[in-house]
Parts: C-alpha cells; sequence; structure tokens
C-alpha cells in the first residue's frame, strides 16, 4: 500500500501475502482428495516488534511448513502476533473459502479467532475484480463484518503496475509453469484485467457506495503502520577480545604488533622503497584512527580472525582482492600481503572518513576448503546468526526475448535471429538497444509477431525469473537473523530473503568468501615441490624481478597463468615485453572491455615501446602517470590528480571519483566548477585546467580499481613463478 494523498502517512508499509494451513503447518494434504493445503492472509507491520515477528513467520513458512508452498498456522500467528495487523485477503482467503461454500458457522469461527487474537487489528477485506466468485461474496463478507462488528478495508490485488500490464502477466505465468499462450486450458488463465494499482478514484467508484467505511479504513490502516528501517545504522557482531583489553586497544595492539613484524621480516630487507619507515608509521596511526572514529576495529578482527583460522588450518588465502588492498593496516593484520606505499595504493579508495559506510572486504580461499571457513564463521558466532544469501536471478534482454519466443511458439530460428542482435552483458537495457542498433530495429518492424514479443520483453524484462544462492555472499548478525530479516530455503541451503544490497542497507555485515580454484592449484604444486624435491616454496617473498618468471609473460605463455591466459592478454603480452610487476598491474586493469574498445590498450603499448610521445599537460602529472605512460588508467590515479591539481582531501577525491565512474551527469558540472575553482587559487592555466578535467572524466568512465589489479597481477606473478 502506498499513499494516493498528502496526508500524514508514512511512505511505505512493510507486509506479506502469507500461505495459512488450514490444520497444522506439519500436515500434508492429499492432493488427489481436493484436501485444502491453504489459505491466503494479508500480515502488515505496525511497529518493530510486528516487523520481527512477520520476520519469524515468514521464516517459519520455509524452515517448517513448505509444502508445495511456504506456509504458516494459526499457533505461529498466536506466538507472533504482537505488532501485526491481518486482512482476511482475497477470495483465496479463509473467510472467502467457507462462505463462498456455505459454510458460515465455519466463516464465523474463524472470523472469531482473527477478533480475539488480534483484537481491532483484525480487518475483513473487500475486493471486486469483476469476477463471478467476489459478486457472490461481497454481500455474505459485509453482513458478517456487520454481524460481528468486525471492522472492513477495501483493497485491490495488485499483480501488475498498470492495466495494459495483463497480458504480459499471462506470458510469465506460462513461464513459471512451462506453458504456451495458445494453451486454453493452462493453469491460472487470466480471468481479469483488473489486478493493477488502482487510483483512489477507481476505488471508490468500485466499491464507494456499498461500503464507504472500507475506503475510509485503508488511511486508518495505513496510519497504524509506522514502521521504519534504521538504515545507516550498523550491527556488527560482538568480536571476544583476549583478556580485560577492549576492541579497540586490541586492535590497534594487532596492528602496532603486525608493523614490528613487517619492519623486521619486509621493510629491514627491502631496498629501494618508494617511502620511509617514518611514512610507513604516520600512515598506519592515521589509518588506526580513522578506523576507530569510524567504529569498524570490530570489523577487522572479524576478517583477521576468520584469515587467522584459514591459515592455522593450512587453507591458502589470496593475497587481497578489491579496494581493501591500499589499506596499510589490513597489511600488517596479515588480512591482505601488498604493501599499498610501495604501490601508490589509497587508503580513503577503500573507507572515505567524510562518507562513512561499512568496509567490504572480500577474501579468496582454496576452492575445496572454502566451506570449512563458512563452517568456523558458524561455529564461532552461532549457526542462528550467519547465512549465506540469496540470490534473484532476472529475466535479462536476451533470455526475455528467447523465454517470451517460445512462450509465444515463435520459430527458434527466428528467434534466436531476433536474440543474436541484442548486446551481450548483464547491463544491456533492451529499450537501449533497440535505440541504438538499427539492424535491430529493422527485424523488429519486419514481423507484427516481432512487434508483440518485444512489447511484452520491455514490460518483463528485470523481473525475477528465480532464486539461488549468491557464489559467496555471507552475512553475519550479533543476534539471530530473524530479528533484522526473514530467512529462505532454496533446495540446499538456508539463506536470506534480501540480496547483498539489501542486507548492507540494514547494516549487517556482509563478506564474499570466495573460492578461488588458483588458490588451489598453487597448493597442490607447492606440495608435489615438497614431496618430490623436498623443497619450501616461499610465495610470500618472491623476487618481484625475476628474469625467467617475465619471460613467461613476455613469451606470451600463459596458459593457466591467473587473469594472464586469454588469447587476447597473451598478444598484448607479446607486444607490451613486462619486465615489472606495475607493468603486469597496468596490462591486468587494461585488458577489459572499456579500455580495449575505447584504444587506451593500444596507446599504451605504443608508449611503452617508444612509437608515440608521452607528454603531460603539467609536469606534476608525471609522478602520477608515469607507470601507466601518461594515460588516465586507475580510479587512485583520478583521486590523485585532483589531490595535486585542484588541492581536494582524499575524501574529496573519492567523491569525484566515484561520480565520474558512475557517470552521474547531474554532479558534474558542480564538480567540474569546483575542480577549475580550485585549481585556479593554485595558479594553474584555466584552458589546460579544463582540457585536463576532460580527460579525467573520459578515462574516469574506464578507471579500474588499482588495489584489485594490483592484489590479482601479484597472484598471477605467483602462478607464473610456480
Amino acid at each position: 500500500l502506498r499513499r494516493q494523498r498528502q496526508m500524514c502517512i508514512r511512505d511505505s508499509i512493510i507486509g506479506a501475502e502469507l500461505y495459512l494451513a488450514p490444520g497444522s503447518r506439519f500436515d500434508r494434504p492429499n492432493r488427489r482428495e481436493d484436501e485444502q493445503n491453504y489459505f491466503h492472509l494479508l500480515v502488515l507491520v505496525r511497529n518493530a516488534q510486528g516487523y520481527r515477528n512477520l520476520c519469524e513467520l515468514i521464516t517459519a513458512s520455509y524452515l517448517e511448513g513448505f509444502y508445495r508452498k511456504p506456509r504458516i498456522d494459526k499457533e505461529l500467528l498466536e506466538k507472533y502476533k504482537d505488532g501485526l495487523l491481518v486482512m482476511s485477503a482475497c477470495i483465496q482467503g479463509e473467510l472467502p473459502h467457507y462462505l463462498l461454500r456455505g459454510q458460515l458457522e465455519k466463516a464465523r469461527a474463524a472470523a472469531r479467532w482473527y477478533r480475539e487474537t488480534f483484537k481491532d487489528d483484525f480487518f475483513i477485506e473487500l475486493q471486486d475484480h469483476g469476477l463471478a466468485e467476489q459478486q457472490q461474496v461481497l454481500p455474505l463478507l459485509l453482513e458478517l463484518a456487520g454481524e460481528m462488528d468486525i471492522p472492513l478495508a477495501a483493497s485491490n490485488d495488485v499483480h501488475y503496475l498498470t492495466r495494459e500490464d495483463a497480458e504480459a502477466r499471462e506470458i510469465l505465468i506460462c513461464l513459471q509453469t512451462t506453458d504456451v499462450i495458445s494453451n486454453p486450458d493452462r493453469p491460472m488463465k487470466k480471468e481479469t484485467d483488473q489486478m493493477y494499482f488502482k487510483s483512489s478514484e477507481e476505488m471508490a467508484a468500485l466499491l464507494g457506495q456499498r461500503a464507504p467505511q472500507a475506503l475510509a479504513n485503508t488511511f486508518e490502516i495505513a496510519s497504524r503502520c509506522n514502521f521504519e528501517f534504521k538504515l545507516k545504522k550498523y550491527f556488527l557482531p560482538e568480536f571476544k577480545t583476549p583478556g580485560r583489553l577492549s576492541v579497540d586497544d586490541f586492535f590497534e595492539k594487532l596492528c602496532l604488533e603486525g608493523f614490528e613484524r613487517i619492519q623486521h621480516q619486509y621493510l629491514a630487507k627491502a631496498k629501494h622503497l618508494k617511502h620511509s619507515r617514518k611514512e610507513y608509521q604516520e600512515r598506519l596511526l592515521y589509518e588506526i584512527e580513522k578506523i576507530r572514529d569510524m567504529g569498524f576495529p570490530s570489523y577487522f578482527l572479524i576478517v583477521w580472525d576468520i584469515i587467522r583460522h584459514a591459515r592455522e588450518s593450512g587453507i591458502p588465502v589470496g593475497p587481497g582482492r578489491g579496494s581493501v588492498v591500499g589499506s596499510l593496516v589490513a597489511f600488517v593484520m596479515g588480512i591482505t600481503h601488498i604493501d599499498p606505499l610501495e604501490y601508490d595504493l589509497i587508503f580513503e579508495r577503500f573507507l572515505n572518513p567524510e562518507r562513512v559506510s561499512l568496509p567490504d572486504i572480500d577474501i579468496d580461499f582454496d576452492a575445496e576448503r572454502r566451506e570449512e571457513i563458512i563452517a568456523y564463521i558458524r561455529a564461532k558466532y552461532g549457526e542462528d546468526n550467519v547465512a549465506q544469501i540469496v540470490t534473484f536471478n532476472r529475466m535479462k534482454a536476451k533470455l526475455a526475448i528467447r523465454d517470451i519466443g517460445r512462450v509465444m511458439e515463435v520459430k527458434l530460428a527466428d528467434v534466436n535471429r531476433l536474440a543474436k542482435l541484442v548486446p551481450e552483458g548483464p547491463k544491456v537495457e533492451l529499450k537501449d538497444a533497440i535505440d541504438k542498433i538499427p539492424d535491430l530495429q529493422r527485424e523488429i518492424q519486419h514481423s507484427p509477431e516481432f512487434i508483440k514479443l518485444i512489447n511484452y520483453a520491455l514490460r518483463l524484462e528485470n523481473n525475477i525469473r528465480n532464486t539461488g544462492k549468491h557464489a559467496a555472499g555471507v552475512v553475519i548478525a550479533p543476534r539471530k537473523l530473524t530479528e533484522f530479516m526473514p530467512l529462505y530455503k532454496t533446495r540446499e541451503d538456508i539463506t536470506t530473503h534480501f540480496e547483498k544490497e539489501e542486507v548492507e542497507n540494514i547494516g549487517l555485515l556482509k563478506m564474499d568468501i570466495l573460492g578461488l580454484k588458483t588458490l588451489t592449484i598453487i597448493r597442490n604444486i607447492i606440495q608435489e615441490v615438497r614431496e618430490r624435491e623436498g623443497k619450501a616454496v616461499d610465495l610470500e617473498n618472491l623476487n618481484l624481478l625475476d628474469a625467467k618468471t617475465f619471460k613467461i609473460f613476455q613469451k606470451g605463455e600463459t596458459d593457466g597463468i591467473f587473469q594472464f591466459e586469454s588469447s587476447g592478454m597473451r598478444d598484448y603480452l607479446k607486444k607490451s615485453k613486462p619486465t615489472r610487476i606495475e607493468d603486469l598491474i597496468v596490462l591486468n586493469a587494461l585488458y577489459r572491455p572499456g579500455p580495449l574498445q575505447s584504444g587506451m590498450a593500444d596507446v599504451y603499448v605504443n608508449r611503452k615501446l617508444g612509437r608515440e610521445k608521452v607528454t603531460y599537460i603539467f609536469p606534476e602529472l608525471e609522478e602520477i602517470l608515469k607507470d601507466t605512460w601518461g594515460i588516465i588508467v586507475f580510479q587512485e590515479q583520478v583521486m590523485q590528480i585532483s589531490v595535486r591539481i585542484a588541492g581536494f582531501s582524499m575524501s574529496e577525491a573519492d567523491e569525484m571519483r566515484k561520480i565520474m565512474g558512475k557517470k552521474d551527469v547531474a554532479k558534474v558540472p558542480a564538480l567540474e566548477k569546483k575542480f577549475l575553482e580550485r585549481a585556479a587559487r593554485k595558479g594553474y592555466d584555466k584552458k589546460k585546467v579544463e582540457e585536463l578535467f576532460s580527460q579525467m572524466k573520459t578515462f574516469a568512465e574506464y578507471g579500474f580499481n588499482k588495489s584489485h589489479s594490483t592484489a590479482y597481477a601479484y597472484l598471477a606473478f605467483q602462478t607464473a613463478f610456480l
């Protein structure tokens, strides 16, 4: 339900239409004997307690009551009634079911139970979609409500947004039932086109004369429903520290101990480091302070503990993944194995102190032992507090065309011809493809059948097609998960009922626990070398200038080398002749659709080989862009340029990087003005600054996360070394 007038009512109401078992949720009715399996029941949330109770009901419907549908029963409703408002639902509800069959006493008994259980928070629901059964039951519901003094509520099923969507829903049902639209006997065939989101005027015309109070009560119901999610608040699990140390103190202790360790093992041995020990120390203390200010030490300790357990259990862990590789704290704690200062990686790319959001640390583990890590997390934080995350697979452009073509019984060859004209990729939108591809436009106009198919596809694109389990996502809560959201059961696993974005939005700790086959291969090779030759391979202290290893890359002999094994990448390796890990970092970022299609990758090769001159708009840019031969390849370079030329803070620079990378067109003019004004104050030529900003805007669209590229280039080097 959503408000349709400017009234003092919440924007949205949380609720669910549940399936209610006639008896116990554990019963298994006999389908052959036409025994009733469930009724419909609408349950709305009034407050925070009601939300928690609805989460419990939905979870139990999947974990306990599932039989053809997820079902609850009245025992559960009695237990979790507080904070809920209940409506009797459509003609599939319990009261209409009994009334339509002349079972008045059963209807009275059911209504009495709901009224006694939910008091004034039970409403008898009235609907009119033009169905014969509704016309039959409406006067009976009105009579029952008057007899038992139960308030009425007008509603309309919303199975689609507009009346014009009714036919598209028929297609969707055929997809779900693997039927075809021409079958006159198909299940759930449309009986009405009235199940759309109606205006208040339309509802008044339908039910205003028969039950005016039922319409007025919808606003009363809305005013009672006052639950709101507490966004921008975080709910992290408790990390138990040894002794009497606080979380903050233990976090700092681990960081300082880790810094001492790398001073002895790494800084003391490393030659020609770009930064002094003092700079390392200052950066570390700065990161510790910011992480403490943002309230995230426990997050780091949780991740540290998982990685500690993995290493102690002999489970290989990747060198790092994503923007966390830019954190020195993560490096000294052993969460990552990449020195961020040596590769000019930026902490604010990972955590922006001026735009506080929960860190996102994803970890690669040996693919064959990933489940051991998840089992450890469950054991440490509690089975009820940990779950993997659901994913809703959506009907994308190509798939929509193929699926709808099958339902419409369009010839397979014709459907394939049409679908092949739509570009590949998860972000492809059908309308954009039609607007931009003349061949696709012509093919659609060629056939009335295609016009109809595409119209359905445009309406159904991005609808949820099926559910699954996220490949890596795991959520860890401080209390049982049902206090925050309902759980769902796939065929194999119990998962969250929210996708990863929603899990993060409600403030829970989400991390990707990934299984990486490359780590399994590395583990097997090291074990074989140890068994055959009696040698121990120390992959964490390799000579990153090893000529033999780089020969492999220069020759393009990279079959089986992580991220560098495709034929196209081998061509670029042979052309560019990498000699340093920095070269691999750049190539790893450039070998992606955007930079390849824009010609950036070829420009890089030509400049590296001296075929094309490298120029810098300002001399100060050379230090930032020299490793990429004057090309803006990395998001971090956009940030560094904005700091150097315009005097932005790192937090401002990260915001600029985000706006440019996401093509947030509305915010770019104000950003450009700010950049030009700040640069002018520092004495830079206006025309040159405008030219620089234009370049940054263009390259930022393809800019890659250098932290991630660095970690994976390092892993590729390890693989090639072996």
